[in-house]
């Protein structure tokens, strides 16, 4: 059976915005810096936390693992994943990413996010 996926498009009852932070954004495990850059973007979805999304250049892609994990967004599309390797073992599917966005997030194309749980994400005064 073929499921199709019709995507859904942001409005008043579930709004999402895009806009440049605007400062400086490092994304770190312990001491370990995984991303710094004053190039984010901050996504803002429903009722949800507010989300950074940084470009891939300015990720340390040397610790990305690629992972087989896949998720689909309505609004946003199809969403792949990412672990982190680190010295003292790594995190998994702590990182994901929008390949191919919906035309109403393209924005966040050639960006990840991080679970904040898992990555401390710190975004300067």
């Amino acid at each position: 059976m073929t499921t199709t996926r019709e995507p859904k498009i942001p409005g008043p009852d579930h709004p999402i915005t895009i806009k440049p932070t605007g400062v400086r954004v490092v994304a770190r495990v312990g001491e370990q810096i995984v991303a710094d850059t004053t190039r984010a973007l901050t996504l803002r979805e429903a009722n949800y936390p507010p989300i950074q999304y940084i470009p891939l250049d300015d990720v340390d892609q040397s610790l990305l693992t690629h992972s087989t994990t896949q998720t689909y967004c309505p609004y946003k599309g199809d969403a792949s994943y990412y672990g982190i390797a680190l010295s003292g073992g790594g995190l998994t599917d702590a990182v994901w990413s929008y390949r191919e966005p919906y035309d109403s997030v393209a924005a966040i194309a050639g960006h990840v996010a991080f679970y904040t749980d898992q990555v401390e994400v710190q975004v300067s005064a």
